[in-house]
């Protein structure tokens, strides 16, 4: 019918096109430098995030707070207000 599917058990990361596990300090820096990387080649408001509703208010607020304080961008929405 369809294949089985399993759970992630630690982070991965992409090398040479495939997933390979890594640390999660490996990990973080990755998206840390990815996001820094975007930034600078296209500047901050080329990110945005969309939040959840679902998500708890200080979730929310952590999430909009990181969007503003270290990316530089204004560029927050959510879908709470439906």
């Amino acid at each position: 019918m369809g294949r089985e599917l399993t759970r992630i058990t630690q982070p991965l990361v992409r090398v040479d096109g495939r997933l390979q596990p890594a640390s999660w300090d490996e990990a973080l820096d990755r998206a840390a430098a990815g996001f820094k990387g975007a930034t600078q080649r296209k500047g901050p408001n080329a990110f945005g995030l969309f939040s959840c509703s679902k998500g708890t208010n200080e979730m929310n607020f952590m999430a909009q707070k990181f969007v503003r304080s270290v990316i530089g961008a204004n560029n927050v929405d959510s879908c709470n207000r439906t």
